[in-house]
């Protein structure tokens, strides 16, 4: 396994010198619930995302030295763009290094990285990262081919061509090739669906924590849920929603945390973080097999020091139901092709080996693209600190990771945390 490059090392004079890596840790997570934000405007949430981490420990925004915004259809969909700009309107902020990152849908991953490096640069000792979208309108109602269009510009030109929606049908077709690959059923896909909408319920800030469905719902076809793609087997059941919300983060060093007031024992370290990206092309590479997700996943577990084994709580990119039994393999929780297994077989469940998409995933929680990388990190912070709704706590959790996709599993952001 390769190390990876910036790993206890830092840049002087053309040189890596080693152990110089400060740690970074998650001092605060806050988020919207998930769903509609109504009327609320883009620098509202923004500054509300800022203001309402800062109030979770109780600091002022000046006392933050760095920062960064993840957003993908900022401006396809809501015609504003420099969303930096918008928090540094937050008093306090002004004239501090804060960058706006995209990277389709791992923007929100991004964006933690983002500011995890300013702080490793020496840029600052304490920092924010968050990430926002807002994709309905001010009554709380989506234009379906506007969001089609501006979600299938993250997708290779030339995969576009007869895809009506885009991305559904890319994940379609990745799902079409997991099942006659590994020779599943749609109806164990079906059960990550149940099992996040289970999760969801009790989660009151997940989109769909209201809506109950058993494995039936998940498998039968009917008004509510109907093939997204003729010929393909993708169904509404199996696919996130569309989504407003934001999440935001207060990442600190050590001498951040003593700054902030924080204790280390109130505080998570993350141990771990990698990204890497593969062609954006969908066809000519082994999708069920990302050569890059496993690669930043396998990364994260080195840096951190840890082995897949050591994880006992995740969350995982599951835009569509496919992913989680991929994003479970790509965890190493689960074999090559025995991710949908894991599933099946309970040990994804808050009772299980490994706790993973406890607060009901993309497909319950719902996915705000920008701030879905913030969302699973925080809800990984809550789980180390004990904090998650009851029902969805996992029992004495040491180590917890995320692991983000962009595109049509293209590009990917991981990071493990230890208390």
């Amino acid at each position: 396994m390769e190390s990876w490059p910036y790993q206890n090392a830092s840049c002087r004079g053309g040189e890596l010198l080693e152990n110089e890596m400060k740690p970074v840790y998650i001092a605060a997570y806050h988020q919207s619930k998930f769903g509609k934000l109504l009327g609320m405007t883009i620098p509202q949430i923004v500054n509300n995302s800022i203001q309402g981490v800062c109030r979770e420990i109780g600091v002022d925004p000046s006392l933050l030295d760095v920062g960064s915004v993840g957003a993908a259809c900022n401006i396809s969909l809501n015609e504003q763009g420099l969303l930096s700009g918008l928090a540094a309107s937050v008093p306090g902020l002004a004239s501090k290094p804060i960058e706006t990152v995209e990277n389709a849908c791992a923007s929100g991953g991004q964006a933690v990285l983002s500011t995890i490096l300013k702080l490793q640069a020496g840029w600052g000792e304490t920092g924010f990262a968050m990430g926002y979208e807002k994709m309905r309108d001010a009554e709380g109602k989506m234009d379906g081919k506007l969001v089609g269009k501006a979600l299938g510009e993250y997708s290779h030109p030339d995969e576009r061509p007869g895809k009506i929606y885009v991305f559904p049908h890319l994940y379609a077709e990745i799902m079409e090739c997991y099942l006659k690959r590994h020779k599943v059923t749609e109806a164990d896909l079906a059960t990550i669906s149940v099992e996040e909408y289970a999760n969801g319920n009790k989660n009151p800030l997940a989109q769909m924590n209201k809506v109950k469905i058993t494995l039936d719902d998940v498998i039968t076809i009917s008004d509510r849920n109907r093939y997204i793609v003729d010929g393909l087997p993708l169904k509404t059941y199996d696919c996130s929603q569309i989504s407003d919300g934001y999440a935001a983060l207060i990442l600190a060093t050590e001498e951040g945390l003593a700054r902030l007031g924080v204790s280390r024992a109130d505080a998570v370290e993350i141990a771990g973080c990698a990204q890497a990206t593969d062609p954006l092309m969908k066809e000519g590479r082994d999708i069920l097999r990302p050569a890059g997700a496993y690669r930043a996943m396998n990364r994260a577990y080195e840096m951190a020091g840890v082995t897949a084994q050591d994880v006992n709580v995740a969350e995982v990119h599951d835009c569509f139901s496919v992913m989680g039994a991929i994003g479970a393999e790509v965890l190493g929780k689960a074999k090559f092709g025995e991710g949908a297994k894991y599933w099946v077989e309970g040990k994804a469940r808050v009772d299980g080996e490994c706790g993973i998409n406890l607060s009901g995933g993309l497909i319950a929680k719902g996915h705000p693209i920008g701030a879905t990388g913030v969302a699973m990190v925080g809800t990984c912070f809550n789980q180390l600190m004990g904090r998650m709704p009851e029902g969805l706590q996992m029992k004495n959790p040491k180590v917890a990771a995320t692991f983000n996709v962009g595109g049509a599993i293209c590009a990917s952001v991981c990071t493990v945390l230890k208390r």
